[in-house]
């Protein structure tokens, strides 16, 4: 009999409430999500515009990421030229251009370089994007092979980057990508000589973001997880022989095209570091910081796992 009273009472109180939820706090709710939508649309015209035209580099067009066409098709739709990339007939300003070079020759990458600046003058986005993987235990492997792998994937790129960096630096704009992995992050057993070199490439790329700071040059470290190329295929082996097989994760990875695009967005944003991973090696990375000594048993288990799966 108390309650009856209080409840009657509190009706009042109740439709207040709903109508200020339905006058204030809706519209403030649409309001927000209409300014969001405005801030996203803005990004979009603005990576369109900040890649419309562009001169783009991109390395490694003869195989995985960079074959089949994949920056060909992105970059037609935003506009820009691609050097070092074979071409056909498109609707850029600048036709296509490709420069043949072995990134594991220092003097060839600096004739590419000049090549590619007397061609077009200059270069508004370098994309590192070439790279060798590697399958093999550390102790069969030879450090001709560790060597091998380090030159393409982390030396090349280094190479190319301070022959075309001076050229932006007294036009005080570019921006330079490099195609790391999540194992620049993260590494996982039987890819000592990859792991490694795209440690090296992350930290390398990461100095380089702070140093040219001040000369406005952007610098975007990308780290897909499995991409579906030909990278394991061609990966080298202990011995620096051919693989030769297609990895179940690597067939069920991302198409090129996807990450590509991907890939502009994210150039086009001017993020400075970026994971293109599924869910479980993005939590790995912050696994490997906040619970290493989980993380490290892990991949010990994983090693056990895998050498006993070869061995059977």
């Amino acid at each position: 009999l108390l309650s009856l009273p209080l409840t009657l009472k509190s009706l009042p109180k109740v439709k207040a409430m709903d109508f200020i939820t339905s006058t204030a706090i809706l519209p403030l709710l649409f309001s927000c999500l209409g300014v969001f939508g405005l801030f996203r649309l803005l990004q979009w015209v603005r990576g369109k515009a900040y890649l419309r035209n562009a001169v783009v580099v991109i390395t490694g067009a003869t195989s995985g990421l960079g074959k089949g066409g994949s920056w060909r098709q992105c970059c037609q739709g935003a506009g820009v030229s691609q050097p070092g990339m074979r071409s056909g007939p498109t609707v850029q300003t600048h036709k296509p251009y490709l420069v043949t070079f072995d990134l594991t020759d220092s003097g060839a990458v600096v004739a590419a370089a000049a090549e590619i600046l007397q061609c077009f003058g200059y270069v508004d986005i370098l994309v590192n994007n070439a790279g060798i993987s590697y399958r093999g235990t550390i102790m069969d492997t030879t450090v001709d092979v560790d060597k091998r792998v380090m030159e393409t994937n982390y030396f090349g790129p280094v190479a190319l980057t301070k022959a075309l960096l001076p050229s932006m630096i007294k036009r005080r704009q570019g921006h330079i990508v490099a195609i790391s992995s999540i194992q620049g992050k993260i590494s996982i057993p039987f890819r000592s000589a990859y792991a490694a070199s795209k440690h090296a490439t992350q930290a390398f790329f990461d100095c380089l973001r702070a140093e040219m700071e001040q000369y406005e040059i952007e610098v975007t470290v990308i780290s897909p997880g499995y991409i579906h190329t030909n990278l394991s295929v061609n990966a080298i082996t202990a011995d620096g022989s051919r693989y030769g097989v297609m990895d179940t994760t690597t067939a069920q990875g991302r198409s090129p095209v996807e990450v590509a695009q991907d890939v502009l967005a994210a150039v086009g944003k001017k993020k400075k570091d970026v994971i293109l991973a599924d869910l479980l090696p993005s939590l790995a990375v912050y696994l490997r910081t906040l619970a290493p000594g989980l993380f490290f048993s892990l991949m010990a288990s994983r090693a056990r796992k895998e050498r006993k799966s070869k061995n059977s």
